[in-house]
């Protein structure tokens, strides 16, 4: 079992031996660029939520949309009520309400930096690295959605302090992703690098994804989503087209977060071994 744990820490560290030259350096900087990127967002995040310039009272909140049809059966998630906010402790409600202001200071660069991860679909088609295609397109497609699909169509989500926890652990997690990247094409693997990016996941995943799923959420119509013509339902004159499709992704977002997070589990422990019992005195 160990000599398996020490293999497959082996086979993490180093990059494809027949990667050519060319691309060994394109990779590098490549990686090395997208984690300069991210740590400049998470800088941005940071700094507006506890207004370390000075600066965050000056981006205002746009006005909210009038989403919420869900706030009938789970009315504390609704962004309108202020639920959220009247039940937070008093030092952290400052923050809460710099959250809400958070697209206005980082929404463009997190949408710039996230918008060339597009390459990594690319990366992956040439070969050029050893992720899976479909996976690789998959979670490139998800973030690329949020970004493009729900924050910027959609108005009245960017004064949802969700939006600060996405990109939060979206760009604390990529980060460390990217800076471990290249590093590794560069032939070195420090331990504590690793360490976290098999670990920061338990907290950064369901608190990013669940994040862009409650955003998704807050962009469905006030309006049910079936009406009854005649006592009988139809869905004509309620929710558009994609309406219901942001529904049905917001319902599919929960399983995906559970097989994508025990999916992180089970690497960890191929990369890391499994945890070790706590040691007990004996008797």
């Amino acid at each position: 079992m160990a000599k398996e744990s020490k293999s497959n820490k082996q086979a993490a560290s180093k990059p494809p031996k027949s990667t050519p030259t060319p691309v060994k350096v394109y990779l590098v900087a490549y990686n090395a660029l997208s984690a300069v990127g991210w740590a400049y967002v998470l800088t941005l995040v940071l700094v507006h939520l506890f207004d370390l310039d000075g600066k965050s009272g000056s981006f205002t909140a746009v006005p909210k949309s009038t989403a919420g049809f869900f706030s009938r059966i789970l009315p504390f998630l609704d962004s309108k009520t202020g639920a959220v906010q009247s039940n937070l402790p008093p030092w952290l409600k400052p923050i809460h309400t710099r959250a809400t202001t958070t697209y206005g200071r980082a929404g463009a660069a997190t949408a710039f930096v996230q918008s060339f991860a597009a390459l990594e679909v690319l990366h992956a088609a040439l070969g050029w690295v050893r992720s899976p295609v479909p996976t690789t397109a998959m979670q490139v497609a998800s973030r690329l959605f949020l970004v493009w699909g729900i924050m910027a169509q959609f108005t009245g989500v960017r004064t949802n302090a969700l939006f600060a926890s996405m990109v939060f652990a979206w760009s604390f997690t990529e980060v460390i992703r990217y800076t471990f990247y290249a590093l590794n094409l560069l032939g070195y693997n420090p331990p504590f690098l690793l360490w976290l990016r098999y670990t920061t996941f338990y907290i950064l995943y369901p608190l990013g994804a669940g994040s862009e799923a409650f955003l998704m959420y807050f962009t469905l119509p006030d309006a049910a989503p079936i009406t009854l013509a005649h006592s009988i339902p139809t869905l004509t004159g309620a929710w558009s087209l994609g309406d219901y499709g942001r529904a049905i992704l917001f319902t599919i977002w929960w399983p995906g977060l559970y097989f994508m997070y025990t999916y992180m589990i089970s690497q960890r422990r191929k990369v890391l071994g499994p945890a070790k019992p706590p040691k007990t005195k004996s008797s």
